[in-house]
C-alpha cells in the first residue's frame, strides 16, 4: 500500500526551515510520505505549513497561505490540514477562531507532536537533532539556539521564541557528524542571537569559540559561517578560531541597525556609536579580509533627517561587503509598540531606504570590481543553461552574490573549484576555470 504523502511548506527564515527539515525526518520515520514544497498537491494529500510572523508582510504572507489550503480542505482536495511555527505560536487562538477549516494549530515548540497526532506509529527513535535535508546536499543550516533575551524596542522574536536556549556542545557536535556522513560540506551556523550562545549553560558566558572551534576539527567540515550576531557583549574570542581556522571562513553576519546614538538608545540596543565602530575596527583588525553582513533599519520612531544622514555617512565610512536594511514596521506587543508613536511618514521611511540601498549599491559594486582578475576558491551549487553556479567563502547561500562560472568538465555541484574572476556586477561575479 502506497504511504499517505504529507506535503510540508515553510515561510520564513532559515531557522524555520530546520524546524521543518526535522519534522520531515519524524514523519518519513513513521512510514510517511514526506514532500517538502511540492509544485502542486494531490487530493487526499496531508498539509503542513509552517508559519512566518516575524513582519507585517510575512504575517501577511502566511495569513494568505493558511487560507489558500483552507479552501482546498473544505472542498476535499486535501484531506488534512495543520499550522505550525511563529505565526501561531503568537496568535494560536486568534487564528482557531477564525480560520476553523484547519485541523490543528501547534506553536515553536510543540510541533515535535505532529506525528503522533497523525499517526499512532510515532517516530520516537528518531534522534532530537535529525532531519531530512532540503537544501542542496552539501550545505545545511545548523541552528544552535533557540530564543532571544535582548528585548530590542522593535522585535517580537523574544515573544514568539522565548527565552534564549543553547543547545549542548555535544549534541551539536553529534548532528554535524551525522550530516557529514550523509555528504554535507559547509555548514551555516544561525540563531536568533549568535553571540548569546552558552551563556545559558554552565560557566555562563559565551562559549561560541568553544563550539565552532570543536566543529571545525570535525573531519569533513569544509565550510562554517556564522550568521545573526548581537553586537553588545560581542564574544572576541571567536575572531582568532576565524584568524586561525581555514574551515571556518572570513564572514561575519553581524545586524547592527542604527548608528545614531539617540537611536540606538530609544531602540534599546545595548551599545553605543563608539562602541560600535571600536568593535568593527577590532574586528577587521582581527581577521584581516573578513566580509560584514550587516542589516539597517529606517524610520524608527523619532528619528531624523539628522539621524538618518549620521547613518548614511556611517554605511559610507564602513562599506559593508554585504548590507541588508528595512524600514521600520510597528509590531504589536513590543516595546515600541506600546511606549512610542509611529511617526515617521509612511513615504520617507521608504525615501531613506532607497537612499542607503542606492549607497549599498555603488559600494557593492565597488567591492566587487576589486575581486576582477583574483583567482578565488568557489564551491559549485548548480549547474544551469550557461553556467554553473557558485560561491565564495564570503557568501552565504540565498543571500549573498554569486559566481557564474564558464562550463567546464571538471566542474561538478558540491565540490570546490579554483576560478578566475573575468568580472564584476553589483550582486554577481563572472569567472572562468583556471
Amino acid at each position: 500500500m502506497k504511504p499517505q504523502r504529507v506535503c510540508l511548506y515553510t515561510l520564513g527564515c532559515s531557522k524555520n526551515l530546520v524546524d521543518s527539515e526535522r519534522v520531515l525526518k519524524r514523519l518519513e520515520d513513521a512510514g510517511f510520505e514526506a514532500v517538502h514544497e511540492p509544485s502542486s498537491t494531490l487530493r487526499g494529500d496531508i498539509v503542513i505549513i509552517n508559519t512566518c510572523g516575524f513582519i507585517g508582510d510575512a504575517k501577511e504572507e502566511s495569513v494568505n497561505t493558511i487560507l489558500d489550503f483552507a479552501a482546498m480542505r473544505t472542498d476535499g482536495r486535501v484531506s488534512c490540514l495543520y499550522v505550525m511555527g511563529c505565526l501561531s505560536q503568537r496568535y494560536r487562538e486568534e487564528l482557531a477562531a477564525e480560520i476553523p477549516e484547519v485541523d490543528r494549530w501547534y506553536g515553536k515548540t510543540d510541533w515535535d507532536t505532529i506525528v503522533s497526532d497523525l499517526s499512532a506509529r510515532n517516530a520516537l527513535q528518531t534522534p532530537v537533532f535529525d532531519r531530512k535535508l532540503t537544501t542542496p546536499p552539501h550545505h545545511a543550516y545548523l541552528k544552535i539556539s533557540e530564543g532571544c533575551n535582548r528585548f530590542c524596542a522593535f522585535c517580537a522574536i523574544p515573544l514568539i521564541t522565548g527565552r534564549h536556549r543553547s543547545r549542548q556542545v555535544g549534541e551539536i557536535e553529534q548532528e554535524v557528524r551525522m550530516l557529514v556522513g550523509r555528504g554535507v560540506r559547509e555548514f551555516n551556523v544561525i540563531a536568533q542571537d549568535l553571540s548569546a550562545y552558552g551563556t545559558d549553560l554552565e560557566g555562563s558566558h559565551s562559549r561560541l569559540a568553544e563550539l565552532i572551534s570543536r566543529l571545525s576539527d570535525i573531519k569533513g567540515v569544509d565550510w562554517i559561517r556564522l550568521h545573526y550576531a548581537y553586537p553588545a557583549d560581542f564574544p572576541m574570542d571567536v575572531l582568532d578560531v576565524m584568524a586561525q581556522r581555514p574551515n571556518v571562513c572570513n564572514y561575519l553576519d553581524i545586524a547592527l541597525q542604527h548608528i545614531s546614538d539617540p537611536m540606538l538608545k530609544a531602540m534599546r540596543r545595548h551599545i553605543t556609536r563608539s562602541q560600535t565602530i571600536e568593535l568593527l575596527d577590532e574586528i577587521r583588525r582581527r581577521v584581516p579580509g573578513i566580509h560584514l553582513r550587516t542589516t539597517l533599519m529606517t524610520g524608527f520612531p523619532g528619528e531624523t533627517e539628522e539621524h538618518f544622514e549620521e547613518l548614511m555617512e556611517f554605511v559610507a565610512q564602513q562599506r559593508f561587503e554585504r548590507m541588508g536594511a528595512f524600514a521600520y514596521c510597528e509590531e504589536e506587543g513590543t516595546y515600541s509598540a506600546l511606549n512610542y508613536t509611529d511617526n515617521v511618514d509612511p513615504e520617507v521611511k521608504q525615501r531613506r531606504l532607497d537612499r542607503l540601498m542606492s549607497l549599498q549599491e555603488r559600494i557593492s559594486q565597488e567591492i566587487q570590481n576589486e575581486k576582477v582578475g583574483k583567482d578565488l576558491r568557489v564551491m559549485i551549487d548548480r549547474e544551469e543553461a550557461e553556467y554553473f553556479v557558485g560561491r565564495t567563502e564570503w557568501d552565504s547561500p540565498e543571500v549573498d552574490p554569486e559566481v557564474l562560472v564558464e562550463k567546464h568538465p571538471s566542474l561538478r555541484q558540491g565540490e570546490f573549484s579554483m576560478v578566475k574572476i573575468t568580472e564584476a556586477l553589483p550582486h554577481e561575479l563572472m569567472a572562468k576555470v583556471i
